[in-house]
């Protein structure tokens, strides 16, 4: 259980917030490392190991064109997927997972490729989704170095995600601690 997963279990518990993940490179590992967490089971509704393509767009919604044209791994399949399974499960949160952990590359995509994103509410202050986020990962190393690395790079983008999702009470708060700025 890491420190990263054991803070998104807290603060989707204090915000009483709900967690969904897709995932296929890692296999189900980030809903493993979601569920070693003691009291998961308050915010964490579920996931969709969608390791065949086909699956992505049957399971997640995600656009048959877009898998046609550019192959599973690509920063639009990855969002579509985060923001598939928030929908189909039902969560305020969906995290996804999707690339290449090698041994041979996938799809023109080079072993180590690897997309993470985070789709979650509405933010009250701007109107803007409080996910919709991408990043996009080049790691070294092997299979499961890269499998792993990309559970920590999702739960850390997803710790940044909800973090940042304060009301306006907590906002005042936080510049107050650091000194107005």
């Amino acid at each position: 259980m890491s420190s990263t997963a054991t803070d998104v279990v807290r603060l989707l518990t204090v915000k009483g917030r709900t967690l969904a993940v897709a995932e296929s490179l890692t296999g189900g590992l980030v809903a493993a490392e979601i569920t070693s967490v003691p009291g998961a089971s308050k915010v964490f509704r579920g996931s969709v190991t969608a390791y065949a393509t086909e699956l992505k767009h049957d399971l997640l919604g995600v656009d048959a064109a877009l898998l046609a044209a550019r192959g599973a791994v690509d920063p639009q399949v990855a969002a579509q997927m985060a923001a598939g399974v928030r929908k189909a499960l039902g969560t305020d949160w969906g995290i996804a997972t999707t690339g290449v952990a090698g041994p041979e590359p996938q799809d023109g995509q080079s072993v180590g490729t690897v997309f993470v994103a985070v789709d979650g509410p509405l933010r009250a202050d701007s109107g803007s989704a409080g996910g919709g986020k991408v990043e996009a990962l080049r790691l070294n190393g092997d299979r499961e170095e890269i499998r792993r690395e990309s559970v920590r790079s999702v739960l850390a983008l997803l710790l940044k995600e909800l973090a940042g999702e304060q009301t306006g009470n907590e906002r005042a708060q936080d510049t107050e601690r650091n000194g107005g700025f």
